[in-house]
């Protein structure tokens, strides 16, 4: 930590001086109906430097001392002269768009997926453009186009996803919807697919430790989930899709304006796949049928300087997996012969959002967030039962201000419930595990901004546990321009998080292997670092953007899951040694200037993960973790025709092996090392006014791992295993589908 300091504070000295002469101007562009113009020029009076607005409407750019007026345009709107007399605060202008044309030829594209370059945090935000370019059914099918996250199955009977990012688990990614806390425990494995993709405005991705406003939980980094704004969204838009292996779904959406200070969105979502499917003939069914119910409602009240948000959804879904028809013999009745899984889940969640703006020339304000969740699952692996139900209850208080353009802060008060109520029977007995833990923390965070050439966040929480006591979250981040087509960022901090071993890990019963729990397990955690390089280099004039990252997470503390000592059990205790990820990427987006609408990005990403686990003899040996390919290459190009007439996307994943779980030693049944695979999807759009049509293709090459199952002719034996997943289960898959929206003018 003294070496990053020192190296902090050596940045900071040495760009001093470029501070001296110039002064940072940072602004947004609304229309009248106060939605951001995206692509506006701004540029000075009587000269070519300028800048163009991103996807909040937002700009900055450098104010000489002979600047003095602005001239803001975009295509449709009537130009304005704007006369700049201070430069310490924000600029708002707003463009009037009576002005009429004869024709419009829209000949540039917004890039799908943006990464901010004002934020101190590394973020990508994916919008709803990226998330059109493939099948997206939900949460879980919207980072096929991202090199960032890995979302895989974790089972080959229950349907199970898992993200992945910087090389961990995705119980370390701390999942927010609409910047609080959301999907956690109960919901960890089967939440991804709680979010239907037409719901979605946009998803913001950050890596490493993250603000401590959000608390302590992000070890990995942060996703979060923006649903459509009542305020700005559609008046009603539509969703229907169908594939080849019977799976269907429809989503709807629709706003209204009840007043000019009234809004709210209503969604309804409902999918269900009936079609039984075993291409590869091992008697289970590749994916489990499944059917799904979801219901949102959500408003918007403005009153002055007082602003508050409210909403409840309502879920309910059921999943059926195991053995097929072709699975059973004929010598006992199908009731008592098959291997089956079921599980039914019922989440209600609710959350409101109060907020009133103190003073807006000081950015002064104060808000609060309540939230509320109660999540029941009910599952049957066979003859294994297991029932969760889960409570939360989250509560936020906020304080934030500028005291000047340089020295801000944030400041509040946070509260987190979960109480469990789990059932497990296994081998006709009965074990119950019921705990509540209450967490109230406090957190302050001051951020120094130089002009936007140097931007410097230090923050710090302390929490109080009624499971662990009390822990500090200490995290840093700075961000340095020294040029407009450069940007560095660099980041330490500490995360901690509560194992939910069961809720988090019981796919793991569609296995024989017996699960062993030590006692007294620790709460995790881990220091992450990590540094970004952000390059935007003018060619052919278009930007060309590269990113390169390194991020380093060490545990201090972890509750290990272990498939290594024993082929037949999986075993959960405090780690004893050492546990690590370290994650390298660079990614590259560029969008061709030679072929209007051509948009490509290349990434490639390694990763070395290792964890020290035990062997038989409880002696510790550091092992790649197993399951997790140690690099990945991805491969996306997108073409929109003149006037977004047709599109197509096309997208490669090339997956690097990995390790497996250590197999037996005397009767080996799977292999230690997986090979890597290719994954290629496609997708053709065509648009009208107001509906468009796409069909498209996922695992176009129709690639399956071989033998998902082990030993699955003799699922109740002890050799049985669901869970050894490192590639697709299902091959594939061709879909169809239909949009329509009534525009909001």
């Amino acid at each position: 930590m003294k070496k990053i300091n020192i190296w902090f504070l050596v940045i900071f000295l040495f760009t001093l001086p470029c501070f001296a002469q110039n002064r940072q101007i940072k602004g947004s562009v609304f229309d009248t109906e106060g939605q951001p113009v995206v692509g506006a020029n701004v540029r000075w009076d009587k000269t070519t430097r300028g800048a163009t607005t991103d996807a909040e409407g937002y700009f900055e750019l450098t104010k000489r001392q002979n600047d003095t007026h602005l001239i803001v345009s975009f295509i449709g709107y009537n130009n304005d002269t704007i006369s700049i007399t201070r430069d310490d605060e924000p600029i708002r202008i707003e463009l009037s768009n009576d002005i009429a044309l004869e024709e419009v030829v829209i000949r540039e594209r917004q890039l799908g997926t943006i990464s901010s370059r004002n934020a101190i945090v590394q973020t990508q935000r994916i919008t709803d453009a990226e998330l059109l370019r493939a099948a997206c059914c939900n949460l879980a099918e919207s980072f096929e186009t991202n090199p960032s996250v890995d979302v895989s199955y974790a089972d080959a009977a229950t349907g199970a996803r898992q993200i992945k990012l910087l090389g961990l688990a995705g119980t370390y990614v701390q999942m927010l919807t609409e910047n609080y806390p959301n999907f956690r425990g109960a919901a960890t494995l089967y939440g991804m697919d709680y979010i239907p993709g037409p719901w979605m405005e946009s998803i913001q991705v950050s890596k490493g430790t993250s603000s401590v406003k959000n608390g302590y939980e992000a070890i990995a980094g942060q996703i979060n989930v923006e649903f459509k704004k009542p305020q700005i969204a559609d008046k009603f838009s539509s969703n229907l899709f169908v594939n080849d292996a019977g799976r269907y779904e429809g989503n709807a959406d629709a706003s209204w304006h009840v007043s000019d200070n009234v809004n709210t969105g209503f969604f309804v979502h409902y999918s269900k796949e009936n079609s039984e499917h075993d291409a590869n003939g091992d008697s289970f069914l590749d994916m489990p049928m499944t059917e799904q119910v979801n219901l949102m409602n959500r408003w918007w009240h403005r009153v002055n300087n007082y602003v508050a948000q409210y909403g409840i959804r309502y879920l309910h879904e059921s999943r059926t997996g195991g053995q097929t028809m072709h699975g059973m013999t004929h010598t006992m009745p199908e009731h008592l012969n098959m291997y089956h899984i079921n599980l039914h889940t019922n989440r209600m969640e609710g959350y409101t959002k109060q907020a009133y703006i103190i003073d807006p020339d000081k950015v002064e304000s104060v808000a609060m967030i309540l939230s509320g969740s109660y999540h029941e699952q009910q599952s049957m692996y066979d003859s294994t039962a297991y029932n969760v139900y889960q409570k939360n209850l989250y509560a936020s208080l906020l304080y934030e201000k500028s005291f000047t353009p340089v020295h801000s802060i944030s400041t509040g008060l946070s509260l987190n419930y979960d109480g469990f109520d789990e059932n497990l029977f296994l081998d006709r007995q009965r074990t119950v595990f019921n705990r509540s833990e209450t967490v109230t923390g406090a957190y302050l965070q001051y951020t120094l901004n130089l002009e936007e050439k140097l931007i410097f966040m230090a923050g710090v929480r302390g929490d109080y546990s009624t499971m662990y006591d009390f822990f500090l979250t200490p995290r840093i981040h700075l961000k340095y321009n020294p040029f407009t087509w450069f940007n560095l960022r660099a980041s330490a901090g500490k995360g901690f998080r509560t194992a939910n071993i069961l809720a988090e890990n019981n796919f793991l019963f569609a296995s024989s292997r017996k699960p062993e729990i030590a006692g007294n397990l620790d709460q995790e955690e881990a220091w992450n670092t990590g540094l970004n390089l952000a390059f935007y280099i003018l060619l052919f004039g278009k930007d060309l953007t590269i990113n390169a990252e390194w991020y380093y997470t060490d545990f201090l503390k972890q509750v290990v899951v272990d498939m290594d000592s024993d082929p037949h059990a999986v075993r959960f205790y405090n780690l004893d040694g050492k546990s690590y990820s370290n994650s390298f990427q660079v990614e590259a987006t560029y969008p061709f200037p030679f072929l209007p609408g051509f948009t490509m990005t290349a990434a490639y990403r390694y990763m070395d993960s290792k964890t020290d686990y035990r062997n038989a003899s409880d002696e510790t040996r550091l092992l790649q973790k197993p399951l997790i390919s140690n690099r990945k290459a991805l491969v996306t190009a997108s073409y929109q025709s003149p006037l977004k007439k047709w599109q197509f996307d096309v997208t490669a994943q090339i997956n690097g092996g990995g390790r497996m779980p250590t197999p037996d030693s005397q009767f080996p049944r799977w292999d230690e090392n997986f090979k890597s695979f290719n994954i290629w999807n496609i997708q053709m759009t065509k648009y009208f006014r107001t509906w468009s049509i796409y069909i498209g293709s996922e695992n176009l090459f129709n690639f399956t791992q071989s033998k998902p199952i082990i030993d699955a002719g003799n699922p109740r034996g002890d050799n049985f295993d669901a869970t050894m997943i490192w590639g697709p289960v299902h091959g594939r898959k061709i879909y169809a589908g239909f949009r329509f929206k009534v525009q909001r003018l």
